[in-house]
């Protein structure tokens, strides 16, 4: 007897229905699987065959052909194993077959038990767009599937439970839809406990306002790292839209389980200067998202930035540019979206003591030269704000006034990006930072007094073509903190400013 099944697979981010088809004839008892399967998914068999007989049901003494289709794709995971169970069982006769249109999807234990699967949300976007409604998926992606607005998730908790689901002994009730109730804020460092540093957070306001990239630069102790992790206190809020892209991500990488099912809060991801390629950008044989994908939509902090390897550094210049990445590899292509805040930090010399006014620099001029030379000029393009910090004095550090806490400045924040979500409804982007040239043209047009001023520091700072829109970008920032439409003069001056760091001259 001939059984079908629906499930689904995955590949990056992109879903694909797959149909888990078993026949059941005469002969020598064998069991064999056929679709491109890979390790995971041959091992289904002693899985599966293990949880159907603890279920408290026979497993068919004959020949069974299990096809995964269409066999031209690749087949991964474990997210078959409940699927084929029930095939074999509708084509054994002990199961009427499976509504049409249900997506069925899970682990089993050798138990019966269903246990949880990663990329449950990005699976079930992508079938809920192709016209499935209907989906059983472990108990534990329940909660991340039940976002999909009008689709009806039922939580299955072991195999028996979903035959009898299925042959109506018993009801497994859908799970309740579940409403987006705004994002959240957990960071650990308030803006009114960092002393001092009245430019530098300043700078910091500005580059989340407009989701620019900023590099602070400064001696040891001068505060670097905790205005950095400080700055999630001050993003604004997740939509329901950047949430959903934020939890497929992570959901691929099967970070979601055990979750509240939905990330409703910015990502910070700062991965040590060690790191490889592979794990900032993604990669391995499955193509899997790496740390500037996982920080989509939040900050990507870089600690000790020319301590990076070279090609590491050189590989974030194209997800800089066009907020994405694409890793291809010789079984899968996979592009993964990647556009984030990046907070860098650095020394301005090895021994650290460059521009300090208590301690002196012990470093030659050609060991500075080679320890700045490690960040190539075209990534220090693409940082948009360029911040010179020194050691906070006894007089910052003792005073008890009340610094400005990171509410206030969060609040200045999401009424920028709520006037930049404005200007930009009809051209595909949210931010400043995402103009390109047309959308510059349109919206930072310097005339009078501002042509000049930009014209003398294009001139006497030497910058590139791409500085000088980022310029432009960030001075269309300070003006949406002022409330203001037109980017007056001052408004240049402070941008240009950002841009004339000396300490890696």
């Amino acid at each position: 007897m001939l059984a079908k099944v629906e499930s689904y697979g995955l590949i990056a981010l992109n879903g694909y229905p797959v149909t888990v088809e078993t026949d059941i004839a005469a002969g020598l008892p064998c069991y064999e699987t056929v679709g491109l399967p890979d390790a995971a998914v041959k091992e289904s068999r002693e899985r599966v065959q293990a949880a159907i007989r603890h279920s408290g049901f026979a497993f068919p003494t004959a020949r069974i052909t299990v096809n995964l289709a269409p066999a031209d794709l690749k087949k991964e995971g474990s997210v078959y194993d409940l699927p084929i169970a029930l095939s074999i069982l509708v084509a054994s006769g002990a199961l009427k077959p499976v509504p049409k249109g249900a997506i069925v999807l899970g682990e089993l234990a050798l138990s019966g038990a269903v246990r949880p699967i990663a990329g449950i949300l990005p699976m079930l976007i992508d079938a809920y767009d192709k016209g499935y409604s209907v989906f059983f998926v472990p108990a534990d992606n329940a909660a991340e599937a039940a976002y999909i607005r009008g689709a009806r998730v039922f939580p299955v908790e072991t195999l028996q439970a979903l035959v009898a689901h299925l042959r109506g002994e018993i009801a497994i009730p859908a799970v309740e839809p579940h409403a987006f109730c705004g994002g959240t804020h957990k960071a650990a460092i308030d803006f009114s406990e960092i002393r001092g540093q009245g430019a530098a957070k300043r700078a910091a306001e500005i580059a989340v306002a407009g989701n620019h990239n900023i590099l602070l630069c400064g001696t040891p102790g001068s505060g670097k790292t905790m205005l950095a992790r400080a700055i999630p206190s001050i993003l604004p809020d997740m939509t329901f839209e950047e949430a959903l892209e934020t939890t497929k991500i992570h959901s691929v990488t099967g970070a979601m389980k055990g979750t509240e099912g939905l990330i409703t809060e910015r990502p910070f991801r700062a991965p040590h200067h060690g790191a490889s390629a592979a794990s900032l950008i993604g990669g391995g044989a499955r193509a899997v998202p790496g740390e500037i994908s996982l920080a989509h939509n939040g900050v990507l902090f870089l600690d000790e930035l020319p301590e990076f390897q070279r090609d590491v550094l050189e590989a974030l210049r194209q997800p800089l540019e066009d907020g994405f990445v694409t890793i291809s590899r010789a079984a899968v292509t996979a592009t993964y979206p990647a556009r984030f805040l990046l907070v860098a930090a650095m020394n301005p010399c090895p021994c650290g003591n460059r521009g300090s006014r208590t301690r002196p620099c012990t470093c030659t001029t050609a060991q500075i030269r080679r320890y700045a030379g490690r960040i190539s000029g075209p990534l220090l393009d693409r940082i948009d704000l360029h911040i010179e910090m020194t050691e906070v004095g006894y007089r910052e550090i003792s005073d008890r006034r009340a610094a400005e806490p990171s509410e206030t400045i969060r609040a200045r924040v999401t009424a920028a990006r709520e006037r930049q979500r404005a200007r930009f409804q009809n051209d595909g982007i949210r931010t400043n930072a995402e103009m390109n040239g047309p959308l510059i043209r349109r919206y930072c047009n310097p005339t009078g007094a501002s042509e000049q001023l930009l014209k003398s520091a294009f001139q006497k700072l030497q910058l590139s073509a791409r500085a000088y829109q980022r310029v432009l970008k960030v001075a269309r920032t300070i003006a949406d903190l002022e409330n203001s439409e037109t980017i007056l003069p001052e408004h240049y001056a402070e941008a240009i400013q950002y841009r004339s760091m000396t300490v890696l001259d």
